[in-house]
């Protein structure tokens, strides 16, 4: 049975949110999509019902947010020669960085809220994570009042004082790091939760194998995230893993494994709060899998025009157009703004006129962080010899 199936008449009918969410837990959810199988374990974000509607209106916020941040990027990308950002984008796979960090600690000193290490995709992880649109926008222009001074660019950034560690250019040594985090917050007594982001590509690198070894020697309280969108770069998944499921994977070193819809952002929060809970009742790590697919293509807004959504023509970096436009369009029609909107409308949480609303004021939020950055001054060439060497007095090391 599908939820959207039973969704608007059961709960025009006076099924409460809780009822509705226990339906479509026991039905489950099976999603064919052209390319590859989005498919949900076990009950449909019922974590969901706990929380206030401010809480899951706050929810299709960020993932209001990180759309269109992408897309004004991608539209400033193909239409403005001067404008000096890149990006690898995330839209698409927005409902998976907000659903996991929905479920985290987000606020308060950095000895107690939750980390998240990111990838090389990471503006949706770190929005969902609460980093300042503004900043991070200014940092993508390379000016010097960026989040990390004009030094990170795109797939460096970070942002500690949120607890976003950081994005990574490699594939997958975040996973080791996070792990260390982990450990750090069981040494000390903590019940922090280390996260990290990773995508299908990470599975073939060691990190992965090896993080999610340690992990598990050592109970530790990390979360492993993984986006499968069913690419490497330009390669389909299935040429480098024998798994249908990577989750598989993690199973195999003892770690409980969920596999999550990751397009529907009550999926992945419910998945990520009881990971989560579990982390820090010391239960040890978890690995969720979410089946998710990108809509622009590797890197960049080739394919796209201004004014679209999504990239369905030729690639230049890939010397092909590497992915039909039926499976791109067969995954559009599940979008992670479609679902979370239309969910809180069946719920009654907003109405279809607010959430317009919402949406308008996000847009105009995202012109404003876009106008603010590119006002601030580029970073200078002279700037690039700091933090190249250790100013001040260097005290000696003593070596007992």
């Amino acid at each position: 049975m599908e939820a959207e199936a039973i969704s608007r008449k059961d709960l025009r009918d006076g099924i409460s949110r809780r009822g509705f969410m226990q339906i479509a837990g026991m039905a489950g959810v099976a999603v064919g999509v052209a390319g590859g199988i989005a498919r949900a374990e076990g009950a449909i974000g019922y974590h969901a019902m706990d929380l206030s509607d401010e809480d899951l209106t706050q929810m299709l916020r960020t993932i209001l947010r990180i759309r269109w941040h992408e897309r004004t990027m991608a539209d400033r990308m193909l239409s403005d020669p001067n404008y000096r950002a890149y990006n690898h984008f995330y839209a698409g796979q927005e409902a998976v960085a907000t659903g996991v960090c929905a479920a985290l600690r987000n606020e308060g000193p950095f000895d107690q809220i939750d980390l998240v290490y990111s990838t090389h995709r990471p503006t949706g992880h770190a929005l969902a994570k609460g980093v300042d649109m503004g900043r991070m926008q200014a940092e993508f222009d390379f000016r010097a009042t960026g989040i990390n001074g004009g030094y990170a660019a795109e797939m460096h950034i970070s942002d500690p004082s949120v607890g976003f560690i950081g994005a990574d250019g490699m594939i997958g040594p975040g996973h080791v790091i996070a792990t260390g985090s982990a450990f750090a917050f069981r040494a000390r007594g903590s019940d922090q939760v280390s996260v990290v982001f990773g995508g299908d590509g990470t599975y073939a690198t060691p990190h992965f194998h090896s993080a999610l070894n340690n992990a598990r020697l050592l109970d530790l309280p990390f979360i492993y995230v993984l986006e499968n969108n069913l690419y490497h770069q330009y390669a389909h998944y299935s040429y480098s893993c024998p798994h249908t499921d990577i989750a598989d994977a993690a199973r195999a070193y003892g770690i409980p494994a969920r596999v999550v819809d990751g397009q529907d952002v009550f999926q992945v929060y419910n998945a990520a709060k009881e990971a989560v809970d579990r982390a820090r009742a010391g239960g040890g790590p978890t690995f969720i899998e979410a089946k998710t697919y990108r809509y622009y293509n590797h890197w960049g807004a080739p394919g796209a025009d201004v004014g679209q959504l999504g990239a369905f023509g030729y690639d230049p970096l890939a010397i092909t157009s590497f992915r039909p436009e039926r499976e791109v369009r067969a995954w559009m029609q599940r979008d992670p703004v479609d679902i979370a909107r239309d969910t809180l409308i069946d719920w009654g949480v907003l109405t279809a006129e607010g959430a317009e609303m919402l949406e308008a004021e996000v847009r105009s939020e995202v012109d404003t962080a876009f106008a603010w950055a590119a006002e601030q001054p580029l970073c200078t060439p002279e700037d690039g010899l700091r933090h190249v060497f250790v100013e001040g007095e260097v005290i000696p090391r003593q070596i007992a």
